[in-house]
């Protein structure tokens, strides 16, 4: 009896362990859990990337539903996900508005003027502290923050035209009720 009880567990443990990593076979790695999604956004004031004499405060959003879209010129998915962002903007369906995220104003503003700026308002945030208190893992990333101030979802990577029409415009149609 002894003997098959060694034989056994091991067998056992081995099958389990099979078990989750056959299921992690099936996760999406962009879909990392946010700790921050339905509690308050972080409050922050930042300059203005287009005037360094304004702030953008984001106690001032308080009583609008809106997207803060992390980004930065050095950010090739960002620029994958610029034409997508420039249509949003068109169709003025959402407020949306940028942190450019451990970048210089100049480098920022020079990839604005040859691809167009789908933001409301670009706050910086040159040393990267906001972006910390967001729990910002790599650019870009998106919040959707309803009109209580609350995080109501967070995109990790690039938004694309499925995500916007299956995951954003729904959400968004249901918080600006």
């Amino acid at each position: 009896m002894k003997a098959t009880a060694k034989f056994l567990i091991p067998l056992a443990l081995f099958f389990v362990a099979v078990g989750f990593l056959f299921k992690g076979l099936y996760l999406d790695p962009h879909e990392v859990p946010s700790p921050l999604v339905g509690k308050p956004a972080p409050v922050f004031s930042a300059p203005i990337l287009s005037d360094a004499g304004k702030t953008f405060n984001s106690a001032d959003m308080r009583g609008k539903v809106y997207l803060l879209n992390v980004w930065a010129s050095w950010c090739g998915a960002c620029r994958d996900e610029h034409p997508v962002l420039m249509e949003m903007a068109k169709s003025d369906q959402i407020a949306t508005y940028g942190l450019d995220y451990k970048d210089t104003d100049q480098e920022a503003q020079a990839v604005l003027d040859a691809n167009g700026n789908p933001y409301k308002a670009i706050a910086t945030d040159a040393n990267g502290k906001i972006g910390i208190d967001y729990g910002v893992y790599g650019v870009p990333e998106t919040y959707v923050i309803d009109k209580a101030g609350v995080i109501r979802y967070k995109q990790i990577g690039p938004i694309t035209d499925e995500i916007l029409l299956t995951k954003i415009v729904p959400l968004l149609k249901e918080l600006q009720r």
